[in-house]
């Protein structure tokens, strides 16, 4: 069966995870605006002249160019191929020229999936995280590290480095902007029933699972 989903959740929720174990178990395709937004402007593509134009603008990318995006992107997929939105959409006028995108390909939307976080608790799993500066093996100051201080078990390596943006100021702003941005649109697809939300903080076994339930219905 056919599935056309919106999945949100905050950075460090483990959205990306969850959309990459979609691909491969259901053969979908996660629709990410920023992505499809970079490889349009990069093939030249109708749509992305018209980005590329906006951006070196320094103004923002319209509505219209991101549902134009999602458009020729569905068209090209196949009736046969789901899709998983990704950052999009953000607002409810967005939300609803989803509607009417998905209605143009003969879709419609089946779940908005929310991995929901406990930001205390999400602080500390990303500003815990490092990793090895050789192989890239990750690690966490309090849930994975190193079985030999100073040595990644993986390659043995010696250095470790952590992201700049893994820090608690940087991480609780994201979290503020992920609210902002999905507060505007929840309303509009809980009043149809379609919000499912799931523990974002659980194992990614059990989050899969929880996943895999609401899809089944």
């Amino acid at each position: 069966m056919v599935m056309n989903i919106i999945l949100l959740g905050p950075p460090g929720a483990g959205k990306g995870t969850q959309s990459g174990l979609l691909v491969t178990g259901h053969g979908m395709r996660q629709l990410s605006t920023g992505d499809m937004l970079r490889a349009a402007v990069k093939a030249q593509t109708p749509v992305g002249l018209r980005a590329k134009a906006v951006m070196e603008a320094g103004e923002l990318v319209s509505d219209e160019i991101v549902s134009d995006l999602i458009d020729a992107e569905l068209a090209a997929m196949g009736a046969e191929t789901g899709a998983i939105f990704d950052g999009y959409p953000r607002t409810q006028a967005q939300a609803v020229a989803l509607d009417d995108i998905l209605a143009k390909h003969g879709r419609q939307l089946d779940h908005v999936i929310e991995l929901t976080v406990d930001e205390d608790a999400l602080v500390e799993r990303i500003t815990g995280r490092f990793t090895c500066g050789t192989c890239g093996e990750g690690y966490h100051d309090r849930f994975k590290q190193p079985a030999v201080e100073g040595t990644c078990d993986k390659c043995g390596g010696h250095e470790f480095k952590r992201r700049a943006d893994d820090n608690e100021e940087t991480v609780r702003t994201r979290m503020a902007e992920y609210r902002a941005k999905t507060a505007p649109i929840l309303p509009y697809y809980d009043e149809r029933k379609l919000v499912s939300r799931v523990d974002g903080m659980a194992d990614i076994a059990l989050v899969t699972t929880a996943i895999e339930k609401v899809l089944r219905g």
